[in-house]
């Protein structure tokens, strides 16, 4: 049987959750870890620190500078067919850089349209570890639905030196 254990973080864009099961990183997201049951991983819940250990490491050590790719193992159960291959290529978008919402589209050899790649983007669910927030729109920032918004994803990109600090972030 497929267990889940979970670790929140505090982070610099807001408290944190990380889902992890035998097999890896299945979930995460921003808020409670009752915010990411919702989201259909019928999984039995288990209390094992050192199971979350490696991704609260690795994700401390991002928020630190320290770390710019990360190495804990996802689990994909959550994404299947044209959505776990755009989420496999954004998952393989260097730190530091974007791509555009039709790059995405072309680097993950899919015919799904700009907007469509918006949406999957907006149902990814392993937001940092698999990198939404380095797509944007050819014409600015585009969207983002985690954190506080675009603030959150500005704020990750300025982190990464894809976009310059503002006097807010000094």
């Amino acid at each position: 049987m497929t267990t889940v254990a979970f670790a929140e973080v505090p982070t610099p864009v807001g408290p944190f959750v990380l889902a992890v099961t035998e097999q890896g990183l299945v979930a995460s997201g921003w808020g409670s870890r009752e915010r990411l049951t919702g989201r259909g991983l019928g999984l039995a819940e288990v209390h094992d620190p050192d199971r979350t250990a490696f991704a609260v490491a690795e994700l401390n050590d991002y928020f630190a500078g320290r770390l710019r790719v990360f190495e804990t193992p996802i689990d994909w159960r959550l994404t299947s067919g044209t959505r776990r291959l755009v989420l496999q290529a954004l998952h393989r978008v260097p730190y530091g850089t974007a791509v555009t919402y039709g790059e995405l589209a072309a680097r993950s050899g899919s015919t799904v349209p700009a907007r469509g790649i918006g949406s999957i983007m907006g149902s990814n669910p392993i937001p940092i570890v698999v990198p939404c927030h380095r797509v944007v729109a050819g014409n600015g920032l585009g969207g983002f639905s985690g954190g506080e918004g675009v603030e959150t994803k500005r704020r990750l990109l300025t982190h990464e030196g894809y976009l310059q600090p503002t006097l807010l972030d000094l």
